[in-house]
């Protein structure tokens, strides 16, 4: 589980994909000594697994529905060598909490439709598709590309958030432009009360197992 509080940044130093899967290579000198193999990391909120750690950099694989679902292999915008990602290590126990639930689970991509500024602040604009709008609630929250955000605005299907100057020196929401692809996850409460109405409608709620529940992705 992750907070969407980035405290780390990483640079791609290489970037392997088949149909299959891939791998990716990550240099990131201020973080790489904490990290252990086998271990879970964030990667502009993918949660990935560790295989290596080497010389200030780590490895991870990436399964072919990684490749699918995030922008590792969008169709337009993806991530590319040299590009630089937001990475954030899994909460622990008795740190603070000072984001929301991420779980690093990547819904989809969306691609981003503006950034521009307002005095010191910041307006970022992405567009999300169809099948993810449903989970955009205004003032509600949203995790684009690892960072734990709240949607502002919210209007043909783009979310608007404000971005403050910290956020925006310490997340590569600088680096991004027009068209780039970004990671989505929805708000996880969000997603059980989906699931919770979705098992209402089909049958009295009084009338589930805990067993149908559970089959039903409960």
């Amino acid at each position: 589980m992750f907070t969407g509080i980035i405290e780390h940044f990483g640079t791609i130093e290489s970037l392997a994909l088949q149909n299959d899967g891939g791998r990716v290579t990550i240099h990131a000198p201020t973080l790489a000594s904490k990290l252990d193999v086998s271990k879970s990391i964030a990667v502009n909120g993918c949660c990935l697994t560790i295989t290596s750690v080497e010389k200030g950099q780590f490895s991870a694989d990436l399964s072919g529905e990684t490749i699918r679902k995030t922008s590792f292999g969008a169709d337009t915008g993806a991530l590319q060598k040299g590009a630089r990602v937001n990475l954030e290590q899994p909460l622990t126990a008795g740190q603070e909490f000072g984001g929301y639930f991420v779980l690093g689970h990547v819904d989809g991509t969306g691609h981003v439709a503006d950034l521009r500024s307002e005095g010191e602040n910041w307006w970022y604009g992405v567009r999300v598709p169809e099948d993810f709008a449903r989970y955009i609630v205004p003032k509600g929250s949203i995790t684009i590309d690892g960072v734990s955000l709240t949607v502002a605005a919210w209007h043909d299907n783009i979310a608007e958030v404000a971005v403050i100057p910290y956020t925006y020196q310490h997340t590569n929401i600088r680096d991004l432009k027009p068209g780039d692809a970004v990671n989505l996850e929805g708000d996880i409460l969000g997603k059980y009360v989906e699931r919770y109405l979705e098992a209402r409608s089909s049958k009295p709620i009084t009338n589930i197992s805990l067993a149908e529940l559970t089959k039903q992705g409960f």
